[in-house]
């Protein structure tokens, strides 16, 4: 029988937390003073309230802990592992299917700190991306303008629809009823303006040569319920495309940083600045962080499992990844699929 040699410890001074919405278990793992090879631990309860964490910040200190591994749980981690970071521990995220006790064994917050903090110090687990805090903040600038936009995109439809109801058929005469003909002929709609034939001269430019079309598609029947409607709806438009813009100049200064990142990604047919933005805030800049090509796809889970048993491969997809990069990349596609 060949001697073994055992799993060396990759850190001796170790926490890991389990974390809820309001509390977490602390699990503290550091060598024996005096018997060499053996470990001593504490487990401990915080709520997760400012004052609690800086409690437990002290009490790591306390015992030199370098590094804390905390599970992905919902978004309740972000701000303790933002605290942490800020006081200097080298903080592990991970993803719980890697992490989980053996099956069987019971089942509490306790305990599955202690497990945690177990697979951690041996170096069993390994940390997910998470970017620094200019990249985080610019990620939330170009979600929070996407989502405006997507919202933005509802709430015409929301127009069109009311215009339906009311028999106003503008949408097939003119290509864009948010343009600036269609704005004027919604402002008289909302004023009381009820002759279709003033509201058809309001047209702009190349709409002055469906004049007809537009007396026809105006004929309906719009009452003052619709135009409640419409004038909170159009203001609801008006609004976000004021913060959109705000956000645009937000983004800008956040990535001027990486103007030549930004301008590298340009250079992509169907990639422009926003779309530039929003990959960075996704993928960030560090690329060495994906030792390859191949790293980034699987990490964006753009290429399927791999699964082999008994010699023989079989499909299985591929795995959920990140839906905001998934569907900025479906853009530029479909963007370049049409030059």
């Amino acid at each position: 029988m060949e001697e073994a040699e055992e799993i060396e410890l990759h850190v001796e001074r170790i926490a890991a937390l389990d974390l809820g919405k309001s509390a977490l278990e602390a699990c503290v793992r550091i060598p024996h003073p005096s018997r060499a090879g053996r470990r001593l631990q504490e487990v401990r309860p915080y709520q997760t309230s400012t004052a609690q964490l800086r409690s437990m910040i002290e009490w790591l200190h306390e015992h030199g802990v370098t590094r804390v591994v905390m599970e992905a749980t919902s978004s309740y981690w972000k701000g303790v592992y933002y605290l942490l970071e800020a006081e200097g521990f080298e903080v592990w995220l991970v993803n719980p299917r890697d992490v989980k006790n053996l099956p069987g064994r019971a089942k509490t917050d306790k305990l599955d700190c202690v497990w945690l903090c177990k697979v951690a110090e041996r170096g069993m687990c390994r940390p997910s991306l998470v970017h620094p805090a200019e990249i985080r903040q610019l990620r939330d600038l170009t979600r929070y303008r996407r989502a405006l936009v997507q919202d933005q995109a509802r709430e015409r439809q929301r127009v069109e629809k009311l215009l339906e109801d009311a028999q106003i058929k503008i949408s097939s005469v003119l290509s864009d009823i948010f343009g600036v003909s269609g704005r004027a002929m919604m402002q008289a709609l909302i004023g009381g303006e009820r002759d279709a034939h003033v509201m058809a001269d309001l047209a702009e430019r190349r709409a002055r040569h469906k004049l007809t079309e537009l007396e026809r598609a105006l004929e309906g029947f719009f009452t003052p319920h619709h135009a409640r409607l419409l004038r909170m709806m159009l203001d609801n438009i008006d609004r976000m495309n004021a913060q959109i813009a705000a956000l645009d100049v937000a983004i800008e200064e956040a990535v001027a940083p990486f103007v030549h990142q930004v301008a590298q990604l340009c250079e992509v047919t169907g990639i422009d600045t926003t779309t530039a933005s929003e990959l960075i805030g996704e993928i960030g800049v560090d690329m060495s962080r994906f030792p390859t090509p191949a790293h980034l796809t699987s990490w964006a889970k753009f290429c399927p499992k791999t699964h082999e048993s008994a010699g023989k491969k079989k499909a299985k997809g591929r795995g959920k990844g990140n839906p905001w990069l998934g569907g900025i990349l479906g853009r530029v596609v479909f963007g370049f699929s049409r030059t």
